[in-house]
């Protein structure tokens, strides 16, 4: 099992990538920012719904609901950012390790 502060993709060395690899970590990137918008959308509609729920409805429940969507749109908002850097920076990492100091790995062969 890896330890939780290890970084997944210390185990590349930008020496011996192959076209392939950088294409999947552009497609990796791209997915970390999709990730992102999602829990943008998600947090949005929560906190409108919530707006909605307290300037649109008379009842005191709905009130209530509302009031409890908006600090979770926020929270929701809050954890994706969270996520997102988390993510970047793990992946940014292959950038900045020194060539010198990136772990050689054989090719061929079962891993």
């Amino acid at each position: 099992m890896r330890a939780s502060n290890e970084n997944p993709y210390s185990r590349f060395c930008e020496d011996e990538m192959i076209l392939r690899d950088f294409l999947a970590l552009d497609r990796t990137i791209l997915a970390n920012e999709r990730t992102l918008l999602s829990y943008t959308r998600t947090a949005m509609a929560f906190v409108i719904t919530g707006v909605t729920f307290i300037k649109f409805f008379g009842s005191v429940a709905l009130t209530i609901v509302g009031w409890l969507f908006i600090p979770l749109g926020i929270a929701i908002l809050a954890w994706g950012i969270i996520r997102y850097k988390k993510i970047h920076h793990r992946i940014h990492a292959i950038n900045t390790v020194p060539p010198s100091e990136r772990p050689v790995y054989k090719t061929g062969g079962p891993v």
